[in-house]
């Protein structure tokens, strides 16, 4: 998968959908961002959100298992290679949905932040969109409900502090491109998720959630 996502790394650090946004803001705001906070962005992909955070002042170390990402350090969200409480806040933006151990990941980002996690990730709609996710990319595990993500955090000693639900508006097509989804699965895709396109944009639905150390 590491090749894959290396092959794709200027596409994500290209997107429209993952550079910027009212999502983005807010995360990077829930983050608590100062001169004197040190973060680490999990899965970093296209490092929008380590370059924001550094705008605003903060100490980001970046991770990824894609080289091409070109993350500070090469790893997987379920083995994060630093000590307890090495962070103040730990972010993940519009990865989770790959993770592999979803519950080991959120356990490594809990046990190396000292205050907060934030996360955004898409949301669980159905399992038509859950088809039409894994057809576009077969690299998609699994998106969660608001409750599920709840869930993930208490069970491993946060607190959720705020949540907040978002839709984005990609281009179909570009969406589509971005990952080569072949044209067979591509038309399927556009099948399964015709009622969530509107004159070519796909709605897709994210949540945003702040979940704090006890």
């Amino acid at each position: 998968m590491n090749d894959v996502w290396s092959a794709r790394a200027q596409a994500f650090r290209d997107s429209p959908t993952h550079r910027e946004g009212p999502d983005l803001d807010l995360l990077v705001e829930w983050c608590e961002p100062g001169e004197s906070v040190k973060v680490l962005d999990v899965a970093t992909g296209g490092g929008h959100v380590a370059r924001r955070l550094r705008e605003e002042g903060c100490t980001v170390v970046t991770v990824d298992p894609a080289p091409g990402m070109r993350p500070d350090v090469v790893s997987r969200a379920e083995d994060i290679p630093f000590a307890d409480d090495s962070f103040d806040v730990v972010t993940c933006r519009i990865a989770a949905h790959h993770f592999e151990n979803i519950k080991l990941s959120i356990a490594e980002m809990a046990r190396v932040a000292k205050r907060l996690v934030v996360i955004e990730d898409n949301v669980f709609v159905d399992d038509k969109v859950e088809e039409a996710e894994r057809l576009r990319d077969p690299t998609h595990v699994r998106c969660y409900s608001e409750d599920e993500w709840k869930e993930l955090l208490t069970d491993v000693g946060l607190e959720v502090e705020q949540v907040e639900h978002f839709e984005r508006h990609p281009d179909v097509e570009d969406w589509l491109a971005r990952v080569e989804t072949p044209a067979d699965d591509a038309a399927r895709v556009r099948e399964l998720l015709a009622d969530n396109v509107q004159d070519g944009k796909l709605n897709l639905r994210s949540i945003v959630i702040k979940a704090r150390r006890i």
